[in-house]
């Protein structure tokens, strides 16, 4: 089974850069990653969360303060455990 990833997306970079210092306030671990293409091509950033478990929490933050997103897109992985490996 492939592994999953979730990505929120945004319309702009201020909504991105704002829910990221409030999940990190919150302890739950997101990275800054460049929106997937096959999500939209609109906003160059997304949130990567790292736990499916967390995703209830990320939802409860973005109600909570008000953020603006465009929707929280699910991806099979496309990371390769190969890259920037030389040997």
């Amino acid at each position: 089974m492939a592994e999953m990833e979730y990505y929120v997306i945004f319309q702009n970079v201020d909504n991105g850069l704002k829910l990221n210092e409030i999940l990190k306030s919150q302890k739950i671990s997101v990275t800054i990653a460049p929106t997937p293409r096959e999500a939209t091509k609109c906003c160059g950033i997304s949130l990567l969360i790292k736990n499916k478990s967390d995703i209830p929490k990320v939802k409860e933050c973005i109600e909570h303060n008000q953020i603006e997103i465009i929707d929280i897109f699910e991806m099979e992985s496309k990371r390769n455990p190969r890259r920037d490996k030389f040997c």
